[in-house]
């Protein structure tokens, strides 16, 4: 199985572009797709889901071109949306059923997905209330089971974790990655954590155009060797500002904490210490924040 895409773009406006030639290959396994907001991950994850057309260039699906023939996609396909809706008088176990006769999925088949798909989200307790009761966490994990009702072998999920907490966010991720054999699974997101701990290769877009596309190992092994920390008063955190990438800055009662990519020991108190994925993210689009 194979996802690829040749020169896709989208233009909105006269000098308005969501994505701007982006070419990927993606085997099975996750892929995590990665950008700050606006880079451009939702209007490639529509795409590819074809709930929109591409101005530029095409995609193709096992090198059947999807923009042509989107039900070649559209019946292996299984997509959580960033804003997911559900039908809140439904109980999960209606909505399930009412999602699988959507896809056509025969009763016994429907059923025993219904099943495998509740205990994979952890659900179990809560099948027969009314959707309207769940948690933003709960609804999320319902998200997860709708896509992968009928078994699909190309999964989009854009920002599933956005506004869950912690505990939350582990317990989405453990149900991808415990749903990844076999399957092209595409996981945007911009929330660094959330690729590092389950994606096998990782595309990084800003401004609508890709940085990198690499193995995540790959990525992070540009950092290495180049992350450093040290505490400075805080009267010198704009100067590193001005002459390093600095990654995160907290503050303490000694002074602030500095983190910040550099070729060599931005100051003599500094300490090299080990590179994150969010570090060479920070590296690749040049966004630094303070956290």
């Amino acid at each position: 199985m194979k996802l690829q895409t040749e020169n896709l773009g989208k233009q909105y406006g006269d000098d308005v572009w969501g994505i701007r030639d982006i070419t990927l290959e993606l085997d099975e396994g996750i892929h995590g797709l990665l950008g700050p907001n606006g880079a451009g991950k939702s209007t490639l994850m529509g795409i590819l889901s074809t709930v929109m057309q591409p101005t530029t260039g095409a995609a193709y699906w096992n090198g059947t071109d999807i923009t042509e023939s989107p039900d070649v996609v559209r019946s292996i396909l299984g997509y959580l949306p960033q804003q997911f809706g559900t039908y809140p008088d439904l109980t999960l176990e209606e909505f399930l059923e009412y999602v699988a006769a959507l896809r056509g999925l025969a009763s016994e088949t429907a059923s025993a997905r219904i099943e495998e798909m509740i205990e994979l989200t952890n659900l179990v307790q809560v099948r027969d209330r009314k959707l309207k009761t769940f948690s933003g966490g709960m609804r999320q994990r319902v998200g997860i089971a709708q896509a992968l009702l009928n078994d699909p072998k190309l999964l989009i999920v854009d920002e599933p974790t956005v506004g869950l907490d912690p505990e939350e966010r582990v317990r989405l991720r453990n149900a991808l990655v415990n749903t990844a054999t076999d399957r092209v699974v595409v996981l945007s997101t911009h929330i660094v954590p959330d690729v590092e701990s389950t994606a096998e290769t990782l595309a990084i877009l800003d401004d609508g155009r890709l940085v990198t596309h690499a193995p995540v190992d790959d990525v992070l092994d540009r950092v290495t060797g180049r992350v450093y920390e040290c505490v400075v008063p805080p009267e010198e955190v704009a100067p590193l500002r001005d002459e390093f990438q600095v990654c995160s800055t907290v503050r303490r009662s000694d002074g602030v904490t500095v983190r910040m990519i550099a070729e060599e020991p931005p100051t003599e108190t500094a300490d090299r210490v080990s590179a994150t994925l969010e570090d060479a993210y920070l590296d690749c689009v040049d966004h630094p924040e303070t956290v």
